[in-house]
């Protein structure tokens, strides 16, 4: 197990955050053991997370057992993201063809297994459910808030969502506490509820009649929320422009793939990660990397030299509570080195380093 006392975890939490009388998730929800963790690591340690990691991989499908991140760096990422696009119709599948019912038991095999599940939401259209997500010239959000004409309709999509979540169980029947991210990348233009087609009021509307359906209509307690606009910001009051409150988050993050592209945009990701971990101590919440990576690797250094440079930048973006990369679909869209990559060697140093934990250094830090 990597340095961190066991006293962190004698640390009780009356509430996730505990500033500005913020109420999001209260110490005896079962998302609060999340958030404990999280609070335990930060500013000691950054989770690695993977989208679809048990799922599939470059040259695998649906083999018990098997892990990019495995395959290469040795053991398990210790988070997990998981995508439900299509639930809401009632898919068997969700939009990447993961099938529901395998999901469902990834996410239970993660949990009995010390690790973090995360689910983003990439819904298709209430109002013209021919649509999916990456729709930005139609108006879909002041139709599917409260008095809207598909008000109706998208409660029916939230109830299949919950429906979901309420499933997720152990055998012994315990729900399986999960962070949810839902409308993320509302700053940019590239779905129906970004910024393209939606107001920051709708949003906001949207993500607060979210969350609080789910938790109160639905009994959700499980579920800790994740905010995470794209990089489209250069200052706290401009991250701020789309957040519901600090009653409905429980976790401050930002999707950032763009700035890593540019050859100066290491200091602009630094930055925006600085803030989002400025806020999160201004509200006692927890700070994240939501999204990130780069497409195929080519950059056989990016893990070492650019990622871990960004999370080592500052005392701020160490604290930093995970990262996650997006998924491994096959040779020609990829973001995690697979064994015979040329950057397996880099990703291996990356996972190294004593900060940057997979799933058994968080096991060992909760045995």
């Amino acid at each position: 197990m990597r340095n961190l006392t066991i006293a962190a975890l004698s640390m009780i939490m009356i509430f996730t955050a505990c500033q500005g009388g913020d109420k999001a998730v209260p110490a005896d929800n079962p998302s609060a053991e999340i958030i404990q963790t999280l609070q335990n690591i930060k500013g000691k340690a950054t989770l690695f997370g993977h989208q679809d990691d048990l799922a599939y991989g470059v040259g695998w499908k649906y083999v018990d057992g098997e892990s990019d991140t495995r395959r290469t760096a040795g053991d398990y990422p210790a988070l997990f993201g998981w995508e439900l696009g299509g639930l809401e119709l009632g898919h068997p599948h969700n939009l990447d063809s993961v099938p529901f019912d395998r999901m469902r038991n990834f996410a239970v095999w993660v949990y009995e297994n010390g690790g973090i599940n995360t689910f983003s939401w990439h819904p298709y259209s209430a109002v013209d459910t021919t649509k999916n997500s990456w729709v930005n010239d139609t108006t879909v959000v002041k139709h599917i808030l409260p008095g809207g004409s598909h008000h109706a309709a998208f409660l029916k999509h939230l109830d299949k969502v919950a429906d979901f979540f309420q499933s997720v169980k152990t055998s012994d029947g315990k729900a399986v506490p999960f962070i949810f991210r839902p409308w993320h990348e509302m700053d940019g233009g590239w779905f129906w509820w970004g910024s393209q087609t939606t107001t920051p009021e709708e949003l906001r509307s949207l993500f607060r009649f979210t969350i609080e359906y789910l938790r109160d209509e639905k009994g959700l307690s499980q579920i800790a929320v994740a905010y995470s606009p794209d990089r489209n910001f250069n200052s706290e009051e401009e991250y701020l422009t789309w957040y519901p409150g600090d009653d409905v988050v429980d976790i401050i993050g930002v999707d950032n793939y763009w700035d890593f592209r540019s050859p100066d945009g290491l200091a602009a990701v630094v930055r925006k990660l600085e803030t989002v971990a400025t806020y999160a101590n201004k509200t006692g919440k927890v700070a994240a990397f939501t999204e990130t990576g780069s497409d195929r690797v080519q950059d056989t250094t990016w893990f070492s030299q650019k990622l871990l440079q960004a999370l080592h930048a500052s005392e701020l973006t160490r604290q930093i509570t995970y990262v996650m990369v997006w998924r491994n679909h096959g040779l020609n869209h990829f973001y995690l080195p697979y064994p015979e990559h040329p950057a397996a060697d880099d990703f291996r140093l990356f996972t190294a380093n004593e900060s940057i934990w997979l799933l058994n250094d968080l096991k060992g830090m909760k045995q």
